[in-house]
């Protein structure tokens, strides 16, 4: 499924926006293979089922929601003792060589026809730099869209025994527009015996066309851990990927959606297995509301040569309202017999006898909702071991159910 290239997007905005941040010729060229790229590279596949599209990418209209050369933001970034946590122009100055070989290496440009729009046109970029050996936490980062459109990269790079905990929340002002779009693509390069967390929680405000596709290229005996919490905007695309290259290497893919009003999500979670005796465990829950509208793909893809495998998937989805929807379709790919996997995925609504059990102990039908609800969500909250991040979510999450 293709996207025509706006019109507006030319060489010339390309070239323009390079020139203004003092790009090297290598970054200018990379933009530019990434616009000539975008005629012939289609959008991310969506789920389909009997007769349905879930999720239509090719609506989206990129003439009116992009305008690159008006793109805005405020980022704060936070590091930590022993890492390094830049602007890209920043990275450029003081890590250029770092920078130019691992850019791309996990998340080509023209994976699809969003990666290159992003590869092409971003504006606001991360560089997260963990040298060997060290040890951090409370690594932020924290941006809040200001504009109509926003493209930014994200770029984490761990060397060999390091471990990095890194948090990233993503908020709008508000705008007078009709819509917006913001796009975000997050690689992480994990080096032998590395462990990187990366949380991500995303509250857009309701006008939003959101695109987020994170990756990572795990190492021998590394570890990438994910946690994905998507709230807000009007349409979301998320994709958490790890692909367990090295032997011994780890993956733990956590992710928590809310929807309510006319909010759709399609949140997707996969794992490739490469190497021999790695293991994965992807826990997935959503709770839906009014007219709001779920997709979930999850795969599990266990390679020729990937043996002493473990990979577990589980997807569970809780629908507070008769007219909100949500389908479900998690995968197993078995291509090596010395493989433990499984996978399960549940549609439905509020336990009718759960409600009544605690209405009939003179909790109200709201209050009682509510708990159950909270309750439904405390098997995801329970694997997020960063305090903040699982305090947040479990806020946003009371905030809706009381709104």
């Amino acid at each position: 499924m293709s996207a025509q290239v706006p019109a507006s997007l030319t060489e010339e905005t390309v070239r323009r926006i390079a020139d203004e941040r003092d790009e090297p010729d290598w970054l200018r060229q990379r933009r530019l293979d990434a616009l000539s790229a975008l005629s012939d590279l289609d959008l991310p596949d969506v789920i389909q089922t009997p007769g349905r599209r879930w999720t239509n990418l090719a609506e989206l209209d990129f003439e009116s929601l992009v305008d690159p050369l008006d793109q805005r933001d405020e980022t704060e970034r936070v590091d930590a003792e022993g890492v390094e946590v830049l602007t890209f122009v920043e990275a450029l100055d003081e890590h250029e060589a770092v920078l130019q070989a691992a850019l791309g290496s996990v998340t080509p440009a023209d994976t699809n026809y969003l990666t290159a729009l992003s590869a092409a046109l971003f504006t606001t970029g991360t560089f997260v730099y963990v040298p060997e050996g060290v040890s951090a936490e409370d690594v932020t980062i924290r941006t809040t869209v200001e504009s109509d459109s926003l493209f930014g990269q994200t770029l984490v790079v761990a060397e060999e025994s390091s471990s990095v905990t890194i948090l990233e929340r993503t908020s709008s002002e508000p705008s007078d527009a009709e819509h917006r779009y913001v796009s975000n693509v997050v690689e992480v390069v994990g080096g032998e015996n590395s462990y990187v967390q990366y949380g991500s929680l995303q509250t857009l405000d309701d006008d939003a066309y959101h695109y987020t596709l994170k990756r990572a290229d795990v190492a021998r005996a590394a570890t990438a851990s994910w946690i994905e919490g998507n709230v807000g905007s009007r349409l979301t695309r998320s994709d958490v990927e790890s692909e367990l290259n090295g032997d011994g290497s780890e993956t733990k893919i956590v992710g928590a959606f809310f929807g309510h009003e006319d909010q759709h999500l399609d949140v997707n979670a996969r794992v490739w297995h490469h190497g021999e005796h790695t293991t994965a465990d992807l826990v997935t829950r959503g709770v839906l509301d009014d007219t709001a509208r779920s997709v979930y793909e999850g795969v599990q893809d266990v390679g020729r040569d990937a043996w002493d495998t473990s990979s577990y998937q589980r997807e569970n989805t809780l629908m507070l309202s008769d007219d909100s929807e949500a389908d479900a379709s998690p995968k197993l790919i078995i291509n090596n017999h010395d493989t433990e996997a499984s996978h399960s995925a549940t549609v439905g609504q509020v336990d009718r006898e759960d409600l009544f059990y605690m209405t009939a102990r003179s909790i109200d039908p709201r209050t009682a909702r509510n708990m159950l609800v909270e309750g439904f969500f405390v098997p995801v909250l329970e694997e997020i071991e960063v305090d903040e991040f699982r305090e947040d979510l479990g806020n946003l999450i009371t905030t809706r159910l009381r709104g």
